[in-house]
């Protein structure tokens, strides 16, 4: 078996808890990032808010048994390829799993880097009274192109320093993060609506330079189209919204590809209360702060601002919105007191929840090359680690070369890329799925592997735990893609019509069959058969 891989063993150190897991689970569906990233976009729904929060978070509920059980059957680092190589075929692993962990990555970089110019740069900028280079960062193209290269910079400094450093980043930040997100919510449950008024006016004008803006929000916001209510609807209005929400919220097995590196991996309640409990704290804390925003902000008003915002930012009117920046509802906490160390302190305490997430974007993604790598699908130089902090670095350039491409092509939105947003997360749902059949059929197709495993005596009316969870998981994927691919309603926009999508993804697909076929011949040519090599687990 030696002879198979690029070496004996992959070389990986279990450097993370289980605890390190749940802090990056819990930051993998960030609430302050992707989840106010998504709600201020999601202004032209009919379904609840919070009906959509506590739908789609049921239904993920079977992602994180799903993948649990996986990780506990095969704890490798790679994951979703790893699995469905194994238990599906190597073509069909490595073509999901590159294009759902490493090529649709690079169209998250320019989104990590919209997130960190709206939540870390502009407000902090504001608050210490530099207007000219927030209102740069917040309104230009050139501002958003530098944010991602800034986050690209940034991100790869803290996958160089390694996993147990990285993890010392997050506790950190997790910490710093959950005080400010608790004295936010404290301004704003402390707050009104008319002191919230007033407040935006003189720290807008005092900050931005701009005036008159609570009216004129209103107003552009209802002729954009501002319509999604806190709460209620029909279930198949609420069912229309969950498409767009789980681009915030379908990430807590995030981690699965460095299930590698964590100890106890093989302990499956202890993999599923990690990423359980990262889901359904995210759910309740959001909850509690969308309620928190409706009470001092008005809800009205807070569906209006994203609304304003967004239908100048996706070129559905000229006219720009009344209020210049990005509307972070930690800034609006924000603007209820006068006191500026409070403001200063409130903003860069929330800013952590940045600087604790930015590393996902690659982190997983590197795992994914790596084990292709080791498999011999890759050159043996990307699986090369760094002896000192364990990190495979070749595999790290492999991500950040192409982003930078990617991230120009977004930011000056070349070929109408700026309307590829949720293609990010179609793409992962697919990987998704293909996970989801490997875990429904693992127990027929590989039974030994299954019955020697921990899970195996999870069962549910005599089926396997993880077939059930399995079916229950890939039928909620299925209607996903469904309403992405088909969208009957026109609601996502990156569907069949949007040709640039198709493109994009289709181009996708076909560049990792290239690269697995390419090198399947090419191993061929040297005695090696990478069918062999899909036949065994790789030795931690």
């Amino acid at each position: 078996m030696s002879d198979l891989f690029v070496r004996k063993a992959t070389g990986m150190v279990r450097s993370w808890s289980v605890f390190d897991a749940f802090v990056y689970a819990l930051f993998s569906i960030n609430l302050i990032t992707l989840g106010m990233y998504s709600f201020s976009q999601m202004y032209y729904f009919e379904g609840g808010m919070v009906n959509a929060l506590i739908v789609s978070a049921i239904f993920i509920f079977f992602e994180v048994v799903v993948y649990a059980a996986l990780i506990a059957v095969m704890p490798r680092s790679g994951g979703d390829y790893v699995w469905q190589s194994r238990i599906l075929g190597g073509a069909v692993g490595f073509i999901l799993a590159v294009t759902g962990w490493w090529f649709i990555l690079w169209l998250w970089v320019p989104l990590y880097g919209d997130m960190f110019r709206h939540i870390v740069l502009v407000p902090l900028l504001g608050v210490f009274g530099a207007k000219d280079i927030a209102l740069w960062f917040a309104g230009t193209q050139n501002g958003a192109f530098t944010a991602s290269i800034l986050t690209l910079a940034i991100v790869s400094l803290f996958i160089m320093l390694g996993m147990k450093t990285y993890a010392r980043i997050q506790k950190f930040s997790f910490y710093a993060g959950m005080l400010g997100l608790l004295i936010v919510i404290a301004l704003l449950l402390g707050g009104s609506p008319e002191a919230f008024k007033a407040g935006l006016e003189s720290n807008v004008e005092s900050m931005f330079g701009a005036t008159g803006v609570y009216d004129a929000t209103v107003q552009m916001g209802t002729d954009a189209g501002a319509v999604t209510p806190f709460a209620g609807g029909s279930l198949a209005a609420v069912f229309l919204v969950i498409p767009y929400m789980v681009f915030f919220n379908l990430w807590p097995n995030w981690g699965a590809t460095l299930y590698g590196e964590v100890r106890g991996a093989t302990d499956f309640k202890r993999n599923m209360a990690g990423m359980g409990w990262a889901l359904g704290a995210t759910t309740l804390l959001a909850i509690i702060l969308l309620y928190a925003i409706s009470k001092t902000v008005g809800w009205d008003f807070y569906v209006q601002a994203g609304a304003a915002w967004w239908n100048y930012a996706w070129g559905y009117t000229d006219v720009a919105p009344a209020l210049p920046v990005w509307p972070y509802p930690a800034l609006f906490a924000a603007f209820l007191t006068t006191n500026k160390f409070v403001q200063i302190l409130v903003l860069a305490l929330m800013s952590f929840w940045w600087f604790g997430w930015c590393a996902t974007v690659f982190l997983s993604s590197t795992r994914v090359i790596f084990a292709a790598a080791f498999d011999r699908l890759l050159p043996e130089s990307v699986a090369k680690l760094d002896e000192r902090t364990g990190t495979p670095v070749n595999a790290l350039l492999m991500m950040i070369i192409p982003s930078v491409v990617v991230a120009y092509l977004f930011n000056y939105n070349v070929a109408n890329f700026a309307t590829l947003t949720l293609c990010s997360t179609l793409v992962i749902a697919v990987t998704f799925l293909g996970t989801t059949i490997s875990a429904i059929v693992l127990p027929y197709t590989k039974p030994d592997l299954y019955n020697a495993s921990p899970i195996a005596k999870y069962k549910i009316l005599g089926i396997p735990m993880i077939t059930v969870a399995g079916v229950i998981f890939g039928g909620f994927l299925v209607y996903l893609l469904y309403q992405w691919i088909i969208d009957p309603n026109g609601l996502y926009g990156i569907g069949i019509k949007n040709t640039s999508s198709i493109y994009y993804m289709l181009g996708n697909y076909v560049l990792a069959a290239v690269i697995y076929f390419g090198f399947k011949s090419f191993r061929k040519s040297k005695g090696i058969d990478l069918d062999k090599v899909t036949a065994e687990i790789p030795v931690e």
